[in-house]
């Protein structure tokens, strides 16, 4: 499917504008404790393994992609740590090879894209580990959002990032994003930038787009990190999540949350 000469490719690959996978692009080093319920997966397919990124919202679920989770043969999840490159006595570290993809994911189009992953044994809350809110209505436009992930911090770069990264942003009118990405924009996406180019890259598929829960400190999930665009992660084009919020109902009659 071509729209304005822009072709939407499979996560891990080209999204054209084209559009590729999950950047933490120009953002700043998370502190230990900060995002509790972010998740850095490491997910192992027949002949592939891949970082992504995802969210504890209970003490047995992890919400990610359906990107980060489609074939996958088992999952080794780090939870209640902030660094991928050393050991923390901080983190758990979990494995396991149960998850739910939703039913209408399409890996070609990112329709739907998103993904649960069970956790063979309920876990213990601490400090370090705790989970987010799911939203209770949908992202607004032109609403401040934070995208947080391990993903590539530059184009040149193919490292991921050695410590947990965020960067604040907007979202967008979905019409206004579409000018960019044509008609695969779908009502169950959003799309959000920064004010110059910040944005998700490859690593952060999956990874949470959060939002202040109104007049407290608490986070809730707004989104969950979706595609970029194919002329990189330092583009001036938006970065795409999938909402979370018509997803509810189906997040619950899986996890019974």
């Amino acid at each position: 499917m071509v729209f304005l000469g822009l072709l939407l490719l499979p996560i891990f690959g080209v999204l054209s504008a084209e559009v590729h996978s999950g950047r933490i692009i120009n953002g700043e080093t998370a502190d230990v404790g900060e995002f509790p319920f972010v998740a850095a997966i490491t997910a192992q397919t027949s002949n592939s393994k891949h970082l992504c990124g995802g969210s504890l919202i209970d003490k047995q679920w992890v919400l990610t992609s359906g990107t980060c989770v489609d074939n996958a043969l088992i999952f080794t999840i780090r939870l209640g740590t902030v660094r991928l490159d050393s050991e923390d006595s901080k983190a758990l570290i979990l494995s396991t090879s149960e998850y739910v993809v939703h039913p209408g994911f399409n890996s070609t189009t990112l329709e739907n894209d998103i993904g649960l992953i069970r956790l063979r044994m309920a876990i213990t809350f601490t400090t370090y580990i705790n989970p987010i809110y799911l939203p209770t209505e949908a992202l607004e436009d032109y609403s401040t959002v934070t995208a947080v992930g391990w993903g590539q911090i530059s184009d040149s770069d193919s490292e991921y990032a050695s410590r947990l990264q965020y960067v604040e942003m907007s979202t967008m009118a979905n019409l206004a994003c579409a000018l960019v990405y044509g008609n695969q924009i779908k009502d169950t996406m959003v799309c959000a930038v920064g004010n110059y180019n910040e944005g998700i890259c490859l690593g952060d598929n999956g990874g949470p787009l959060i939002q202040h829960k109104e007049n407290t400190k608490y986070w809730t999930i707004g989104g969950i990190a979706s595609f970029y665009s194919g002329n990189g992660c330092e583009s001036l084009e938006p970065s795409g999540f999938t909402r979370t919020y018509p997803y509810l109902d189906w997040i619950k009659n899986v996890t019974n949350i």
